[in-house]
């Protein structure tokens, strides 16, 4: 009986390490590598707005006639881009649903103020401002 209970032993101890290694690299695996798409991207380029932790960054942008915006969604979450107010789309552009680090651009050939927004998330709305 004491050479079962010793091999017993040796099993579950074996087994015990095996399990904490297991956890260890599991673990450590999860530490090195950032999940959270917010954190995973630079700041926008001087013709980019970034669609992040549900707003737009920036919120406001001042570009002259002929300047194409690229919009770039850095969520985990989908968000579009559709000119006008929400409830009041213009129908000068609409990105249609964008994915993790899906993109729209749009070209303003005219002077003027375009409000935009997200229909997605309430209150996400943004400006590009024409010179």
């Amino acid at each position: 009986m004491y050479a079962i209970t010793q091999k017993n032993n040796k099993a579950l101890y074996l087994i015990s390490s095996l399990f904490i290694i297991i956890i260890f690299i599991v673990s450590v695996s999860g530490c090195s590598k950032d999940d959270n798409p917010a954190n995973n991207n630079s700041n926008p380029g001087p013709n980019e707005v970034f669609m992040q932790s549900n707003s737009f960054s920036p919120q406001s942008k001042m570009v002259s006639v002929g300047t194409t915006i690229k919009w770039v969604n850095k969520d985990g979450t989908t968000h579009n881009v559709i000119s006008g107010a929400p409830g009041s789309p213009s129908g000068v552009f609409d990105s249609g649903d964008l994915g993790m680090n899906g993109e729209f651009t749009f070209t303003f050939n005219q002077t003027g103020t375009f409000t935009y927004f997200c229909s997605h998330h309430f209150g996400m709305t943004g400006t590009v401002i024409v010179q």
